[in-house]
This record gives C-alpha cells, structure tokens and sequence, in this order.
C-alpha cells in the first residue's frame, strides 16, 4: 500500500511539473499509472480530485496576469456540458468521441503551424471550444489538450495562458467533482488516492513554474504543440 501510494505521489509530481510548464500534459502521464493501480473506474474520478489542487495552485501561482473576458466566454460553455459529460460517462462508452476529439487537436496543430487561422480569440469560438472541453472533460477525466489549444491560440504570455486555462479547469473540475460524488463514484479509497496526488501536484505545480522562466516562447509553444501531439494519438491509439 505505502508503495503504491509513494508511485501515485511521484507520479503525480512530475505529471503536475508537465501540467505547470505548457499547461497540461499532467494527465497524459497520471492517468494510465492511476488505471494500472487502482482501476478506470476509480482513476477518472481520483484524477479530478487530484487536478483540483494541481490547476488552483497553477492559478494561484499566476493570480496577477488572469484574463478574465477569455475565461468567462469559454466557461459558459464548459461548465454545463462537463456536467453532462460526467453524467455519460456513469452510463456509456465513449471510446470513438474521445478518438474523433484526438484527431481534431493533431489537426489544430498542423493547422497553426501552416499559419491557417482556424482559430480566433473571437468571443463565440472560445464558446464553441469551452463546450467541446467540458464534454471531453467530463467522460474522460481531463481535457487538458484541448482547453490548452482554445487559449494558446490567443498569443498570451506563457504565465497568462497557463493561469487562465488552469482557472476554467479547476472549475469543470469541481463541477465533476458534484456529479461523481452523486453517483457514488467518489468513495473514501478514492478520496484518500486523490488527497495523495493533489498534495503533489502543488508541489509539481511550483516546479513547473520555476521551469518556465528558462524557456523563450518560441521553445514554449514547440513543447505545447509536441504535447498536444502526444495527447493527440494517445486518444487516438490508446
């Protein structure tokens, strides 16, 4: 037991480290150590308590430089449909959504890459990309790649971007955190586990932010993209 728990909480560090350089990433590494422990079922509701700690001490740690007109058009569509999404995710697969969603962030990335505008800081696709987030986010745990490619498209500064995406992550996060507790998939194991995890995400969330001064923006946004990659084909492919 005192192993496991000593795996989840260096695990949880280092996910929270990824999480507090390019703004997400953390469940990509936590999740698949969290399934091979203590199952699928418990991993997904454990991973959210978890975040909880991890995306409030990001936000805390970029408190001054928040952009509160952003985040407030993207959690109006967000929260209500991570709650829906958390409502499927008790009663059905979800298996080809989550595929169709990791091709979407491949091609989001090519797209930016080739200079296509795609994407805007206008108000109404941030909108449209909070409630694609909050649906991903409620039945599969984290939709950290894709909240993260809404709000790096609007060129903000690295503590700026990290912060804000964080600030609209912890609140689907609690809003999940409602829903799941409603159908009984939070119990005291999980609970415990998740205590565990969110303790070291603080921790990885302060590592994370030290990190980021030692990166120009040009090496910020290959290591997003590279992630985004990465999130993208593990949906895909596993």
């Amino acid at each position: 037991m005192l192993f496991i728990l000593f795996i989840l909480f260096i695990g949880s560090w280092l996910a929270a480290s990824i999480s507090g350089i390019a703004g997400f990433g953390g469940a990509l590494l936590l999740l698949p150590v969290l399934t091979h422990f203590i199952g699928i079922k418990a991993a997904i509701p454990v991973l959210t308590i978890a975040q909880l700690f991890g995306n409030a001490s990001r936000v805390w740690f970029g408190r001054k430089e928040l952009q509160w007109q952003p985040i407030a058009y993207f959690l109006a569509g967000a929260l209500p449909f991570s709650i829906i999404g958390g409502r499927i995710l008790v009663v059905s697969s979800t298996v080809y959504l989550i595929k169709g969603i990791g091709f979407l962030l491949l091609m989001m990335v090519i797209y930016r890459r080739l200079g296509i505008k795609f994407f805007t800081a206008k108000n109404r696709w941030l909108f449209v990309g909070g409630i694609a987030t909050g649906f991903l986010s409620g039945i599969a745990g984290s939709a950290g790649p894709l909240g993260a490619a809404c709000f790096v498209s609007l060129n903000l500064t690295p503590i700026a971007y990290i912060s804000s995406e964080a600030f609209t992550a912890l609140l689907m996060h609690i809003s999940k955190t409602v829903v799941y507790q409603k159908y009984s998939l939070i119990g005291f194991n999980e609970l415990g586990y998740g205590l565990v995890c969110g303790t070291a995400m603080i921790l990885g969330s302060y590592t994370g932010k030290k990190m980021i001064a030692f990166l120009s923006r040009e090496k910020f946004l290959l290591l997003v993209d590279s992630l985004l990659v990465l999130s993208g084909l593990q949906m895909i492919f596993f």
